[in-house]
C-alpha cells in the first residue's frame, strides 16, 4: 500500500486521541502529504503541533458553520497542489440540550444544525473537491452503528448518521463515472473529545467491550489502517461502502 506523490486532506482533527488523526497518521506513514484543518483559535494549540509532526505543508482553520471558510480551504489546496487525491471528513456537531434529549423532543433549530455540520457538509466538501479529483479520488466520512440500530443515548445523532451513510451511497452512484469512490467509516465507540459530549458515554464503552467477540475496543490507528486502504489504487473496485471497523461488534444482533 502506497499513497506516495498523493494529496489528501483532513478536516477533524481536535487532538492527538481524535479518529482523524489516527486516519492522518497512516495517510502520513503510506507517503501522503497532507492539508490539515482546525476549528478555531481555541483549537489551534493542539491542531497545530500534530500537523507540524506529520509535516502538513497546509495548515488551515475551518469550522463550517462559517461562511467561506470551506471554501478558502478548498482554495488553497488549488492554488498550492492543483489538485487532491482523497478527504476524510470526521466532524460531527449537536447542541448540548438537543443531543441529550430524546429524538422527539430535539428542536427543529437543533436537528437542522446537526444535521448542517455532520451530514452537509460532507456533501459540500465532495462538490468542492470534484474538479479537483481529476484523476479520480476517494471521499471519506466517519459514521457509527446507532445510525442503523437504536443505541442508548446517542439520540439525535442516530437519524443525522444515518442520513449521511445515505448521503455516501448516492454520491458513490454519482461521482463513479468520475472514478471517485465515496465511503463511511464505522469504528466501534472510542474515547474521542467529540464522543465524550454522549451522556453515560463511559457506560456505552463498557457495554460495547462486554459485547465484543474479543472483548477489545478498536484503537484510532486501527481505523487510519483501513482508511489508508481505502484511499490507496488498490481499492479503486470498492466505492459506496459503510466499512465496519468495530471488532465484530456490528454482527451480534
Amino acid at each position: 500500500m502506497s499513497l506516495t506523490g498523493k494529496k489528501g486532506l483532513v478536516v477533524g482533527i481536535a487532538n492527538e486521541h481524535s479518529i482523524a488523526y489516527g486516519c492522518a497518521k497512516a495517510f502520513r506513514n503510506a507517503g501522503a502529504d497532507l492539508a490539515i484543518t482546525y476549528l478555531n483559535a481555541k483549537a489551534e494549540p493542539y491542531v497545530c503541533p500534530l500537523a507540524e509532526e506529520l509535516k502538513s505543508p497546509i495548515i488551515v482553520p475551518c469550522d463550517v458553520r462559517d461562511p467561506g471558510q470551506l471554501e478558502a480551504v478548498f482554495a488553497r489546496i488549488e492554488k498550492e497542489w492543483g489538485k487532491l487525491d482523497f478527504l476524510l471528513h470526521s466532524i460531527a456537531f449537536a447542541p448540548k440540550d438537543d443531543l441529550h434529549s430524546r429524538v422527539v423532543d430535539c428542536s427543529q433549530a437543533g436537528f437542522s444544525l446537526a444535521m448542517d455540520v455532520s451530514c452537509h457538509s460532507f456533501i459540500r466538501m465532495a462538490h468542492l473537491a470534484e474538479p479537483l479529483m481529476k484523476d479520480g479520488g476517494c471521499l471519506l466520512t466517519v459514521t457509527f452503528y446507532g445510525s442503523e440500530k437504536v443505541v442508548d443515548e446517542y439520540n439525535l445523532m442516530g437519524p443525522v448518521k444515518a442520513a449521511l451513510e445515505s448521503s455516501v451511497r448516492y454520491m458513490a452512484a454519482e461521482l463513479g463515472k468520475k472514478n471517485i469512490r465515496v465511503h463511511a467509516l464505522s469504528p466501534g465507540p472510542l474515547k474521542t473529545r467529540a464522543a465524550s459530549g454522549i451522556d453515560r458515554f463511559d457506560e456505552l464503552l463498557d457495554r460495547t467491550r462486554e459485547r465484543m467477540p474479543d472483548h477489545q475496543l478498536v484503537s484510532i490507528d486501527d481505523v487510519g489502517n483501513v482508511a489508508a486502504f481505502l484511499a490507496d489504487d488498490n481499492a479503486k473496485a470498492l466505492t459506496g461502502n459503510l466499512e465496519y471497523i468495530d471488532g465484530g461488534y456490528h454482527i451480534l444482533g
